[in-house]
């Protein structure tokens, strides 16, 4: 019954009741990327519960510190920038109790972005990286179509189409019907 909390953007009070509620004994804080909807209660939640941080990959750095004025700008509860206590790279292990979760950089919606992915498991903690029928917006400061393309269909794919997803957002969904049916990174579209 030892878990993670994975991109903590807010609501820590739901959070926190849901673990109370299950009777998990949370051991760290996973964040995927630096974008104040996934990382805006990393600072607090720590405080709060004496747990490292790892991730994201140190390329959203820049993002962290912009923490404080982007919740204010659009409107979230106050929040401060963090360090963690370890960055991520590509080819990087978290544990979490027996569990041992493969870190992905894949960049594209943000430089720093990871995936958390359990072999064991078949599941993968994508953020914004991919969505069910879509995929993460690249429109943001230092964010790059073709390296989101990039990093979908070379470092996520190769894991294998029964690979389920849970996205930052929206419903899950399994890297093989995104390879058939997503319009933005299909197989057919790449001949």
């Amino acid at each position: 019954m030892k878990g993670a909390i994975v991109d903590p953007g807010g609501d820590l009070d739901h959070i926190l009741d849901v673990v109370e509620k299950q009777g998990v004994e949370i051991e760290k804080i996973l964040i995927t990327h630096g974008h104040l909807d996934h990382a805006g209660g990393t600072f607090e939640l720590r405080e709060k519960l004496g747990v490292p941080v790892e991730g994201p990959h140190e390329a959203d750095k820049f993002w962290i510190d912009q923490l404080p004025d982007n919740c204010a700008k659009y409107g979230f509860p106050p929040s401060y920038p963090f360090t963690p206590e370890r960055w991520l790279d590509d080819g990087d292990t978290v544990t979490i109790g027996n569990e041992v979760l493969e870190v992905v950089h894949c960049p594209g919606h943000t430089p720093g972005h990871v995936v958390f992915i359990s072999r064991k498991h078949k599941v993968a903690m994508v953020g914004d990286v991919l969505f069910q029928g879509s995929i993460g917006r690249t429109d943001f400061p230092m964010g790059n179509h073709d390296d989101l393309i990039n990093s979908i269909r070379n470092k996520l794919w190769p894991y294998g189409d029964d690979i389920s997803f849970i996205p930052g957002h929206g419903n899950m969904s399994t890297f093989g019907v995104e390879r058939q049916m997503n319009p933005f990174v299909a197989d057919l579209n790449f001949g």
